[in-house]
């Protein structure tokens, strides 16, 4: 029988379509390629993209130059421009402000070909480092409360590039699934005096019907209420509201929890499409007791249709605890 199941921090409800149920072989993975032809992120090309703002790799000390392993460029058709005021007014009920932002690529490897969930822990660390170095470099401007994190692969999931690449957009508001989660994870906290994340964390463990994988910093879990098959989602397995406040040795241990799980979902679904998100606290916050820094990660395996769009509620043929054992068993 179908099982609706309620997101506990968001209060989003999911149904569960057993009646649905897929395996990973079930899935049908359409051509996931992005056509490829002449690349701006590949070495040599450097002057085809607006000026670097961070690299990593290269020995000499010429900028925009080849011999990098990673290199964080400006967006050159930026969804937010950093130049200008924000602006803000209004037109009656309605509000506005200019489009006051940045929006940066982060090229993962010179590599055209290397795939990221191939890249080796040590590279993965990199591409880590890199998204700290520039929420760090992003919160000193006052104009920006949120910087949103995240990678598209594949056609299905929105990339318009080939060449590994993850992207950071600064926004001067928060956006909304993280006003929603701060709210519900507070509401829980004024109840229980305990943060919900971390109470899943510990319930996760005990009942071990939905951990993918963990080492000593990190844990991969399949939510309980997931919107999309093999939804996943990594959290510190030590309360944390802040992204950047990770030392060395949790950076590693975050490299290597995320190459076995993305390895993972791979050899369930090979060539998957999909999406991965940070979720981190507001810029220069203070540390949140209630609020948990994590990744989510959304696999393309499923269409939103009128009934979706209509209800807010999604559809989800595998049950989490089915895409875990899948996932734990697998052979990478």
């Amino acid at each position: 029988m179908p099982e609706l199941r309620k997101d506990p921090i968001l209060g989003r409800w999911i149904i569960i379509s057993t009646e649905r149920g897929k395996r990973p072989t079930d899935f049908i993975v359409e051509e996931n390629h992005v056509k490829s032809g002449f690349c701006p992120l590949c070495p040599g090309n450097e002057n085809t993209t607006p000026p670097e703002v961070l690299s990593y790799g290269r020995t000499s000390d010429k900028p925009n130059t080849p011999g990098w392993t990673l290199r964080v460029v400006p967006n050159k058709y930026p969804a937010l421009v950093i130049e200008g005021e924000l602006g803000k007014a209004g037109e009656g009920l309605y509000d506005k402000m200019n489009g006051i932002g940045a929006h940066e690529v982060l090229i993962d490897t010179p590599s055209h070909q290397e795939i990221f969930t191939h890249l080796p822990v040590e590279r993965l660390t990199q591409v880590f480092w890199a998204f700290r170095d520039r929420l760090n470099d992003l919160s000193r401007d006052p104009r920006f409360r949120y910087v949103m994190v995240f990678k598209n692969y594949g056609r299905a999931a929105g990339a318009s590039l080939e060449h590994s690449h993850s992207q950071l957009v600064a926004l001067p508001i928060l956006p909304r699934m993280i006003v929603s989660e701060l709210e519900g994870s507070l509401s829980y906290y004024k109840y229980k005096e305990r943060c919900i994340f971390c109470d899943i964390i510990r319930q996760e463990i005990a009942q071990d019907l939905r951990v993918v994988c963990q080492n000593d910093h990190f844990i991969t879990i399949t939510p309980w209420a997931p919107r999309s098959p093999f939804e996943m989602w990594i959290l510190p397995k030590k309360h944390a509201s802040s992204y950047t406040a990770m030392d060395d040795e949790q950076f590693k241990g975050l490299a290597a929890i995320f190459s076995e799980t993305m390895r993972r979902l791979d050899a369930c679904i090979p060539n998957v499409p999909y999406n991965f998100v940070l979720h981190g606290a507001p810029l220069r916050s203070q540390p949140l007791e209630h609020f948990h820094w994590h990744f989510e990660i959304m696999p393309k395996l499923t269409t939103m249709a009128g009934f979706e769009w209509g209800s807010g509620f999604y559809i989800n043929p595998t049950p989490p605890e089915e895409a875990a054992k899948f996932l734990k068993k697998v052979k990478i």
